[in-house]
């Protein structure tokens, strides 16, 4: 049986896309390995937001090619948007690369690795180094209808929490950002097809979904109506928490451009939507927005954070940042300082601006030299902390309603759970038994960003 290795770089929509690739290979009697000498198809997913991601990822495959030499056969491909926006430059930058698929080919993936592995396992092997010549596949083209093949998951070691991807693309177009000649223009699958795969993930014992699109709350817009002052996300949002075993839903990551009333609103009569959003503010300066042509003020992000807090008191905001944006000033960087202090983040990923080619950030006068972004980021970063910090330390001494997702990322001897405002808490217990489950643990020890505590058992 021949096996797969898949290392993804990126978001949590690459690593749902992964998933589906892992799906059709096991389908297609391969196992899924996570020993890469082992693999006989070895495949990168690969992200184009930052360079760092990038060059991570061929750095990766580069080194990846030594496994060759022991077994000739391998197969090697790169799947993602570096794949879609490089396409065949890839194949002289990693000459021992076989097949380069884009974003709208994932459901294709199998297809030419398969192909390519099975013609190479048919032949003698002193005839494999010359057989080789002419395999390649570069697939990087549109299609029509591709948004609609993410919906398989992996049948073996079920999580209680899922993602569902349920549009692909973006039809905004940030100065800063290349994923809409990645991702291609927005497009939304079926209501009834998305209910059906959480119906489904819920009978393998899923309890909680994540909705993914590249701008989640602009879903369908273009291709479905509203119905009763409700946007199509909203009706979406409003059939997903009537499955009944759903027991919490959410969604990544909103625009400020499609935040309405109406989405507000559900949160105020949607129980089952977490109290949590992670809601990109970019910046805090009206002009570097501007630059970045994010088609909002900052007052208006601000509104829309205090709607939500209004809606749930409970409610955790986490962002993301950018500094050093080309032409960001010392009071441009201040008023994102400020911006942070006013509306207290539960927590905010803060990135150094990082030129992508094709972008006409890239291309602007007043590019800021690396220790001026570095510096900024820091004193950021400090800022950000201090905030999370204490927010996290008010919580020793609470109960917190938390979904355990079985054994911790450091310590398979204890436990991991989430509370709805998406709040590490480890803990001790049953691995069996709490897997999967929802309950209150009282929390009794803060280490800054991660909680420690007791389950309480009423």
């Amino acid at each position: 049986m021949p096996k797969v290795f898949i290392k993804t770089y990126g978001c949590q929509m690459n690593e749902r896309d992964s998933e589906q690739v892992a799906r059709m290979f096991t389908e297609g009697g391969y196992t899924v390995t996570g020993d890469e000498s082992d693999a006989d198809a070895i495949l990168v997913n690969t992200c184009s937001v930052r360079d760092q991601a990038e060059q991570k990822a061929i750095g990766k495959m580069t080194h990846m090619a030594r496994h060759r030499a022991r077994k000739p056969h391998v197969v090697y491909g790169f799947m993602g948007c570096m794949a879609q926006s490089r396409g065949a430059e890839l194949f002289q930058n990693v000459p021992h690369l076989d097949v380069v698929v884009g974003t709208q080919k994932y459901h294709k993936v199998f297809e030419y690795v398969d192909g390519i592995l099975s013609k190479r396992l048919e032949r003698r092997m002193d005839e494999l180094e010359l057989s080789m010549t002419g395999e390649s596949v570069c697939d990087i083209e549109e299609e029509e209808g591709s948004q609609n093949t993410i919906r398989d998951h992996v049948t073996e070691n079920i999580n209680p929490s899922s993602f569902v991807s349920i549009m692909q693309g973006c039809n905004m177009k940030c100065s800063y950002c290349i994923v809409p000649d990645t991702r291609g223009k927005e497009r939304g699958r079926p209501i009834s097809d998305i209910v059906e795969e959480v119906k489904k993930l819920r009978d393998r014992g899923v309890v909680e979904v994540t909705l993914l699109g590249q701008i989640v709350n602009l879903y369908g817009r273009t291709e479905f109506d509203k119905i009763d002052g409700k946007s199509p996300f909203v009706q979406l949002l409003e059939q997903v928490s009537d499955v009944d075993g759903i027991e919490r839903i959410r969604f990544t990551s909103p625009h400020p451009i499609g935040y309405r009333d109406d989405l507000v609103a559900a949160f105020t009569y949607l129980p089952k939507l977490c109290s949590h959003i992670h809601f990109p503010m970019q910046s805090g300066s009206d002009t570097i927005l501007r630059a970045m042509r994010r088609p909002y003020k900052n007052e208006k992000f601000v509104e829309i954070c205090e709607k939500m807090k209004a809606a749930r008191p409970d409610m955790a905001i986490t962002t993301d940042i950018i500094v050093g944006f080309p032409g960001e000033t010392e009071q441009d960087f201040q008023d994102t300082v400020d911006t942070v202090k006013r509306l207290q983040f539960d927590n905010a990923f803060v990135f150094r601006y990082s030129p992508r080619r094709n972008t006409p950030a890239a291309e602007m006068e007043n590019q800021l030299p690396e220790s001026v972004k570095e510096e900024r980021n820091q004193a950021l970063l400090s800022v950000v902390n201090e905030i999370a910090i204490r927010k996290n330390d008010a919580l020793v001494g609470t109960e917190q309603e938390i979904l355990c997702t079985g054994a911790s990322k450091n310590n398979k001897e204890t436990l991991s759970g989430r509370t709805s405002q998406n709040k590490i808490v480890i803990f001790n217990g049953d691995h069996d038994r709490m897997t999967g489950k929802i309950f209150p643990v009282k929390v009794e020890e803060s280490t800054g960003f991660t909680l420690y505590g007791t389950p309480v058992i009423h």
